[in-house]
């Protein structure tokens, strides 16, 4: 079945395919029309809605039924979900599942509700306090706005760690054809870990403080263990590298500006390729490292060059060239900018070889 929905109507009906149990939301621009559809939708099919007074108490409401082994999620935009930095941390540390979608504005502060792709370094580096990390997955277009938001939820209770979907105010306004999902995932099995008031999860302790510095030190062995096992979820997607002579990385919305301009730099006769991260956390750095191969890099972004930096730092000593192309402030790109910066890199490229 097909309809034609806004990117973040898509992630509502994503989580019901995921068998999302409950949303806890407060609306905010451009997110609001997650909240708004939940609260048509979720109740209709059964499951939780509720508006919260805060941000605050909505991802703290999406700790509460976690605890209790139900499919939980929040939505918001950067002010938003930088108020759920710590209950994040607490759910890191409790190894709870959670998703949380992130419509990112521009910033710092209020700044204003175009888009940007500012909140980079607060999803992948962890905005929180600790040594924790989500899983932060990176859609592209409307249809993955709904599958990923479902793997959110798949990766979330698999590794019992919280998740972000790192989105945009363009993906999440703009309307596109949606392929609804086929079928629906097996309810998991919480018994060992959740918290339900029943004689078999009596014994389960949801906690993140260990007052003990040895026991809270092997407790952040486990979590660092288990984010180096989830390593292998990480996905990208790669576009005409294999005879590229430069390769422009970009995720969200600047990956479809970055793929037209690719189609132009070939009209142009230069070979350009497109990477394209699905998971910012776990990073895809062996796709990386395969799609560059120490060949010219142009990175892509909304923001001061933080996926830039750490592009740089996936790739390591043995980067070729590598230039970033930004804008900030909710300014977009065209095409055509990229493709002038792009031709400008290679050819003052070319002009420092001579």
């Amino acid at each position: 079945m097909i309809r034609f929905v806004k990117g973040n109507e898509a992630v509502v009906i994503g989580a019901l395919y995921a068998g999302c149990d409950a949303f806890f939301g407060y609306p905010i621009t451009p997110a609001s029309e997650i909240s708004h559809a939940a609260s048509e939708w979720f109740p209709a099919v059964g499951r939780v809605f509720l508006q919260a007074e805060s941000e605050t108490a909505a991802i703290n409401m999406v700790y509460g039924a976690a605890a209790a082994g139900k499919k939980a999620m929040t939505a918001s935009s950067s002010p938003g979900v930088s108020l759920m930095q710590e209950a994040l941390s607490y759910m890191a540390g409790a190894e709870l599942p959670g998703v949380v979608v992130n419509i990112q504005r521009a910033g710092p502060g209020l700044g204003n509700i175009f888009p940007e792709q500012a909140d980079y370094n607060q999803s992948v580096k962890g905005g929180g306090h600790g040594n924790y990390h989500c899983f932060v997955l990176a859609p592209g277009n409307v249809q993955e706005m709904c599958d990923l938001t479902a793997l959110a939820f798949e990766l979330a209770f698999q590794y019992r760690n919280p998740a972000i979907l790192l989105s945009d105010a363009v993906l999440g306004q703009m309307m596109e054809t949606l392929h609804l999902p086929t079928s629906s995932p097996t309810p998991p099995d919480v018994r060992s870990w959740a918290v339900q008031g029943t004689p078999g999860t009596r014994s389960n302790l949801i906690t993140s403080i260990y007052l003990n510095a040895p026991t809270l030190e092997e407790r952040n062995r486990t979590l660092q263990k288990k984010y180096a096992e989830a390593q292998k979820e990480a996905r990208a997607e790669t576009d005409r590298t294999d005879d590229a002579e430069v390769i422009l990385a970009a995720y969200g919305i600047s990956s479809r500006i970055a793929r037209s301009a690719v189609d132009r730099l070939r009209q142009h006769g230069v070979r350009a390729g497109l990477f394209r991260p699905l998971t910012l956390f776990p990073f895809p750095q062996k796709a990386l490292l395969h799609a560059t191969s120490q060949r010219p890099l142009a990175v892509i972004e909304l923001s001061n060059g933080q996926f830039y930096e750490d592009l740089r730092l996936q790739i390591g000593p043995n980067a070729g060239p590598v230039t970033l192309i930004n804008r900030m402030g909710g300014m977009l790109f065209s095409v055509e900018e990229v493709v002038e910066r792009v031709l400008s890199f290679l050819k003052k490229r070319a002009g420092n070889a001579k």
